[in-house]
């Protein structure tokens, strides 16, 4: 099978959206891989992929970090992140893919609607959100819109919010793509599109980052949301479709 270029479109795409909502490019990314690939194939490339995607956005917005929800959300990341590409390998995906499409659009549709509602900045809340991103990210393979929708209650400036998501989606690749590879998800003659993804995720980083200077800082929140909105629409019309 020939390269699929209008794949690697997409996933610039992707990449650019999700570096302006400031949860990464899975959740654009995954669904689109999944019209190209199956299911255990995108898992494994997505990995590899966000690797490079998240390094780009640590170094163009390195001046921003917040430590505390690195530590409350990272930690729970990566330990659940394991359990969850552990778990992939055993139950079926589409109970859950289900589940995460109303999950979004209903917490996203709250946050939008009621615009004063906010959620306090605990570690609770913290340690909640990094634990559910964590599996979601290491069972279906996307987890940053649960993130991005912890991270957007606690009111962030766009650059911190950015470079602390990638930070913490870093650690995430890199647990589940040892996860991923023992799972046998990591496929040879898929390999051909990592150099071609390592370009994208740099280019389409760049580009997200430079169109975030038209955005000002009170619509970054609200923008945030909406993509996420539009992704849990996205996940529920294909299987109504299917």
């Amino acid at each position: 099978m020939g390269i699929q270029y209008l794949f690697l479109l997409l996933a610039l795409i992707a990449e650019i959206i999700g570096t302006i909502g400031g949860f990464g490019s899975s959740v654009f990314f995954v669904p689109l891989g999944n019209f190209y690939f199956d299911f255990y194939s995108v898992l494994g490339i997505t990995a590899l992929f966000h690797l490079s995607s998240n390094i780009s956005k640590i170094f163009l917005f390195k001046k921003g970090l917040n430590k505390k929800l690195i530590l409350y959300i990272g930690i729970p990341s990566v330990l659940f992140v394991s359990v969850g590409g552990l778990l992939s390998k055993h139950i079926s995906t589409l109970a859950l893919e289900i589940a995460l499409g109303v999950f979004l659009i209903v917490l996203s549709t709250l946050f939008l609607i009621v615009k004063r509602l906010e959620v306090k900045p605990t570690k609770i809340n913290s340690i909640l959100g990094g634990t559910l991103s964590g599996f979601s990210a290491g069972m279906l393979g996307t987890g940053g819109a649960i993130r991005g929708l912890t991270m957007a209650a606690f009111n962030l400036e766009k650059s911190v919010f950015i470079a602390t998501s990638a930070l913490i989606d870093l650690m995430i690749d890199a647990t589940r793509t040892v996860v991923y590879f023992n799972n046998g998800y990591i496929h040879e003659h898929d390999l051909i599109y990592i150099p071609f993804l390592l370009v994208i995720g740099l280019v389409g980083t760049y580009i997200g980052k430079r169109i975030l200077h038209w955005i000002p800082q009170e619509n970054f929140k609200r923008l945030s949301l909406i993509l996420v909105l539009i992704i849990g629409i996205i996940s529920i019309l294909r299987f109504v479709v299917d």
